[in-house]
C-alpha cells in the first residue's frame, strides 16, 4: 500500500442519557485507537436516542456546553487520531435540534460541522413514523473537511439516499464518505447494504459508515451492520449484527485514483435536458 490509512467504525447502542453513554462511546473510541485506526467514526445520534422530543430537548446542550463535543477534542489529541462523531443531536437557541456531525484533528482541533440535510419524514409499512423536521432544522450545505491525510465527505443516515450529494462530493475529489446512522431495522434489511455499496461505486470512493443497532430504551429498533467499502463496492469489512462494538479496516486511498480510472464515470458525465 502507497497511501495507507486505518479506518474503525465504531457501531453503539445509544440510550437516552447522554453522560450515560459516553463511557461507552470513549471505551470503544479507545479500543478503535488500539487496534490501530487513525480515523474513527461513530454513528448517528452517538449522544442520545429518544423518541419523546420534549424529554430528549431537556437533556441536550449547547454546543459550548455539550460534554460529547468538549471531550471529543480532548480524545482525539491523547490518542492522536482523527475523531468524527457521526453526529450528536444539540440544542439550538432557537428551541430546536440540529443534528449535527463533528470532526477533531489529531490536535485536538475542531476541524468541521455538517448538519444533516435531508430530513427523515417517512411513513413506513406496519405503521412505523417518523417526522424529523418536527424537531429538527436541516442543515443547507455540503461539508468536505482535510483531514487523516484525505478528503472527507460528510453525510448523515437519510443522506444517503440522495446520490446527488455524493455526487458533488465525488467530483470534489473526496476518497473517502460516509453516511454513519440510525437506521431503523425495517429500512436497513432492505436498503442499508446496497445503498452503501452504490454510492462507492458511482463515485469511486470509500465509503465508512457506523451505524446504531439493536433495541433502545426507547422502543425502536436499529439496523446496525457497520460496514467499510471499497471504492470497487466491495464490502470490506462489516459488524454482521447489531451489537456495539468496533469495524477496523487498512486501506489504501491511492485505491480511488485507480479506480477512477478504470471505470472514469465522474470524467464521462454529461449534462443533459429533460425531454417529455
Amino acid at each position: 500500500m502507497t497511501r495507507p490509512l486505518c479506518v474503525a467504525a465504531v457501531q453503539l447502542r445509544s440510550g437516552r442519557d447522554p453522560l450515560k453513554n459516553l463511557p461507552e462511546v470513549e471505551a470503544l473510541i479507545r479500543d478503535a485507537a488500539s487496534a490501530g485506526a487513525t480515523y474513527v467514526q461513530t454513528p448517528e445520534m452517538t449522544n442520545i436516542i429518544e423518541r419523546d422530543r420534549p424529554d430528549m430537548l431537556g437533556r441536550l446542550e449547547v454546543e459550548g456546553k455539550d460534554p460529547f463535543v468538549s471531550r471529543g477534542g480532548q480524545l482525539a489529541r491523547e490518542l492522536g487520531i482523527t475523531l468524527h462523531f457521526g453526529s450528536l443531536a444539540i440544542r439550538r437557541d432557537d428551541g430546536r435540534i440540529a443534528n449535527r456531525a463533528y470532526v477533531f484533528a489529531p490536535s485536538g482541533e475542531l476541524r468541521a460541522r455538517y448538519d444533516k440535510i435531508h430530513m427523515f419524514d417517512v411513513d413506513l409499512p406496519l405503521g412505523e413514523t417518523w417526522r424529523e423536521s418536527a424537531a429538527y432544522t436541516p442543515g443547507e450545505s455540503a461539508v468536505i473537511v482535510e483531514a487523516a491525510g484525505t478528503r472527507i465527505g460528510l453525510a448523515i443516515c437519510y443522506d444517503l439516499r440522495f446520490p446527488q450529494l455524493f455526487r458533488a462530493y465525488g467530483h470534489a475529489g473526496v476518497e473517502i464518505m460516509g453516511a454513519p446512522a440510525a437506521f431503523t431495522r425495517q429500512t436497513g434489511e432492505a436498503h442499508w447494504h446496497v445503498l452503501q455499496r452504490a454510492r462507492a461505486i458511482e463515485n469511486g470512493c470509500f465509503m465508512v459508515s457506523a451505524a446504531q443497532g439493536g433495541t433502545h430504551e426507547d422502543g425502536r429498533e436499529t439496523y446496525g451492520h457497520s460496514l467499510i467499502v471499497s471504492p470497487w463496492g466491495k464490502v470490506i469489512a462489516e459488524a454482521d449484527h447489531a451489537n456495539p462494538g468496533i469495524v477496523v479496516a487498512d486501506i489504501d486511498l491511492d485505491e480511488v485514483e485507480l479506480t477512477r480510472a478504470r471505470i472514469p464515470s465522474l470524467e464521462n458525465e454529461r449534462r443533459f435536458t429533460l425531454a417529455e
